[in-house]
């Protein structure tokens, strides 16, 4: 292994003489430790390197050893239910050797090197294979069938294949290329910051169902699709990730953790082992990979953590899964964009951030997507990517925030106001959008309703007249208005407060079905329609209001799923209003 010598150390930042040969993002360990290190910049002999641990007591004249290697992750069996930090350490094998603390320069492999797994082999002995073909599956959890892949850049004729309880570093396969016979283990390693190839990117036509009403209904996420959630402190931006992380119906979820708090990444691990999948009923860490690099590591390590956790969704993306990947904040890797920037004396951009921070949030999103995957039988795999923004104080005019709106195609926009009114999940539907709407509209009048996508149109309209009535409401009062606009304010506030909120503690109202979501906005329409006609028959709004049935409508979002108790309210206010269009007015029963 080649050797450099430290000449500065500047916090994550060590430059190195002697290290001709080392190439942009080679690997490199620091210092007797060994600390894991990364090639950001090389200059004749001299190399930049950004470290991933803490590098106090580091000091010039210090040996750099030079691995010749690209950082890289360990894709195979053993990855679901794994807690890693940013360079895809165990964290908990970790904690069960050295204690509640990671020691410096620690390694240890991601992956567990003596468990058996029983492979079930997917080819026969003389079969012919090409790159990203099935060679067999284990089953990881119950939730999850791994799928072992004829590694990228092998293809040939199968020699060998295995059956049986083996280790992911035993040769399950021997494949005869043109030059050489190559073996396959069960696992396999990658560098984080390259793509993994696919045959083909297809249009995101069909949404990521959350459960969440104000997302599904208003502003949806396709499978494949990218979305962000910016918002200021407290507004709620983990709560809604922990909700997308909890109960979207992709396959597989990466959860994150970059730089954020340590509490949020605790109630994760502790809340993720007791919540049920809502599919299946299993524990949910059984399809979950969590990246937990907490506000308290060091700071360089939040780039790390992106890119591992990419490359571990890109990975079961190539078995034909859907897999959703949360990132909780990529306002936090653009802070150690800007402080490794600095450190290097680079020409700052907008706020001190690096000049090159658009392009890298750019390439990051890029890598989701809708595809065919690498493999014979051309399957379909999917990668959402959803990121959070922390914009300091909420400011949606800040760098990383513009910089991450001109790539996804969802603007989820968290509102401290309502936040502050306890209306959760707070996202403001006024300033929100999602561009595929439009995509994903054939899938919703297939699959729910046909009326899904003008009912949706039809609710956010009566949102944007409430606001423009909102304001004439606060200059001359509410009682200036006129009784149809009285009607849309609080047909307005029902959407607002019986549809929109959403309880993420209470067992029926945490996750809300497409059908059922459907129905309750439509029920909600229902009664307005139904009340403008009442006001054109010359009906009082206060007799429409005080109708007995607007309870029920307040409550079916407690209701269990299933459409009787819900088809029963709307019955119900049939039959309200035809009572009371049948009612004689006042005038008339004192004659």
């Amino acid at each position: 292994m080649k050797e450099g010598k430290i000449i500065r150390v500047a916090g994550p930042l060590v430059v190195a003489s002697d290290c001709l040969g080392a190439k942009m993002y080679d690997m490199v360990k620091i210092g007797e430790l060994g600390l894991i290190g990364e090639v950001i910049e090389l200059k004749e002999d001299l190399a930049f390197i950004q470290v991933y641990e803490d590098t106090t007591g580091i000091g010039p004249e210090e040996p750099v050893f030079l691995t010749g290697k690209p950082l890289s992750v360990e894709l195979g069996p053993g990855l679901i239910s794994s807690i890693y930090d940013g360079i895809q350490r165990p964290l908990d094998v970790i904690r069960k050797r050295e204690g509640d603390f990671v020691t410096r320069g620690i390694a240890l492999p991601p992956l567990n090197r003596e468990k058996k797994w029983n492979f079930t082999p997917l080819v026969t002995k003389g079969q012919e294979v090409k790159e990203g073909d099935f060679l067999g599956e284990v089953e990881e959890t119950p939730l999850v069938k791994h799928k072992i892949m004829v590694p990228v850049g092998s293809a040939g004729k199968i020699v060998e294949i295995k059956k049986g309880s083996l280790s992911i570093e035993e040769v399950v396969a021997r494949i005869q290329a043109p030059k050489e016979v190559k073996e396959v283990r069960m696992f396999q390693t990658w560098s984080i910051r390259r793509n993994r190839g696919v045959h083909e990117r297809l249009m995101p036509d069909e949404p990521l169902i959350t459960g969440q009403r104000v997302i599904d209904t208003l502003f949806p996420l396709a499978k494949g699709g990218t979305g962000c959630v910016p918002g200021p402190f407290g507004s709620g931006k983990t709560v809604v990730q922990h909700q997308l992380a909890k109960w979207s119906d992709a396959q597989i979820i990466v959860f994150v953790a970059c730089g954020e708090r340590g509490n949020e990444t605790a109630d994760l691990l502790l809340s993720f082992p007791e919540l049920e999948d809502p599919h299946t009923g299993r524990p949910l860490l059984e399809r979950t990979v969590i990246i937990a690099n907490t506000s308290n590591m060091p700071v360089a390590a939040r780039e790390a953590s992106i890119y591992t956790g990419m490359s571990i969704a890109e990975y079961f993306r190539d078995m034909g899964y859907s897999v959703a990947l949360t990132a909780d904040s990529t306002s936090r890797w653009a802070e150690a964009l800007r402080e490794i920037s600095g450190r290097m004396e680079e020409m700052p951009g907008e706020e001190g951030y690096p000049a090159y921070l658009a392009s890298r949030i750019a390439g990051f999103y890029e890598r989701a997507g809708k595809v065919i995957c690498l493999g014979s039988d051309r399957r379909q795999g999917a990668l959402s990517v959803m990121g959070a923004v922390s914009p300091p104080g909420g400011d949606l005019s800040d760098p990383v925030v513009q910089a991450t709106l001109k790539v996804v195609k969802v603007f989820w926009a968290l509102d401290d106001k309502l936040a502050n009114m306890r209306h959760f999940p707070a996202i403001n539907w006024l300033l929100s959008y999602s561009l595929y709407v439009e995509n994903i509209k054939n899938y919703m009048n297939d699959n729910v309703a046909e009326e899904f996508t003008s009912l949706r149109q039809e609710a956010m309209e009566l949102l944007e007249e409430e606001s423009e009535l909102q304001e004439i409401a606060r200059l001359v009062g509410v009682e200036s208005l006129s009784t149809k606009e009285r009607l849309i304010l609080e047909s307005a506030r029902s959407i607002r407060e019986d549809f929109l909120h959403q309880n993420a503690f209470h067992p029926q109202d945490t996750y809300t079905s497409l059908r059922k979501q459907y129905l309750m906005l439509r029920t909600i329409l229902h009664f307005h329609n139904s009340g403008l006609k009442a006001l054109e028959e010359e009906k009082s709004l206060e007799e429409i209001l005080a109708l007995g049935v607007r309870e029920k409508i307040s409550k079916m979002k407690f209701l269990p799923e299933g459409e009787s108790d819900l088809l029963e309210v709307y019955i119900e206010i049939d039959n309200a209003f035809k009572e009371l269009l049948q009612k004689k007015g006042v005038s008339e029963e004192n004659v």
